[in-house]
């Protein structure tokens, strides 16, 4: 069987051996040059010549680190794919929709586990839980019908 070659920058032959850093700041570039246009992660491992494995950790940096650092939001729709739009009216349809999907989660975990849960068995836990769980969907609410307006 050959040695499987490694990419520069990869440590040794193990999975994952790029730094999340290198693989954001791949994608991140590479999508700053598509802009406004979005690619879609097949795109980007052709673009980037990372793996989909590396092109979702370059993602995830970009979310958790990047898009802040840099003041670039980072959306994602199956039309466009991964974008940093440069319209704050992008943003904002994003962030809604993102927000509806979140309060109808927690709405469904409200009803599904909690409210359940908490009426089995009222216990400490079960009453906080719910307590601060309707207080983030609350939260939610008001938001997603502010920007609905």
């Amino acid at each position: 069987m050959p040695a499987r070659r490694s990419q520069p920058g990869q440590q040794g032959g193990r999975r994952g051996g790029l730094h999340a850093s290198v693989c954001g700041e791949q994608v991140r570039i590479t999508l700053m040059e598509a802009r406004p246009a979005g690619l879609t992660l097949k795109q980007l491992t052709v673009a980037t010549g990372l793996s989909a494995h590396h092109v979702r950790k370059g993602l995830n940096y970009i979310k958790d680190t990047a898009a802040l650092e840099h003041l670039t939001p980072l959306t994602y729709t199956r039309k466009d794919g991964y974008r940093f739009p440069p319209d704050p009216a992008d943003w904002i349809a994003y962030e809604l929709a993102q927000l509806s999907v979140e309060f109808n989660r927690i709405n469904r975990l409200i009803t599904a586990v909690i409210a359940p849960h908490a009426a089995a068995h009222p216990d400490k836990f079960a009453q906080l839980a719910l307590e601060q769980i309707s207080g983030i969907k609350a939260g939610l609410a008001m938001v997603v019908m502010a920007g609905g307006r």
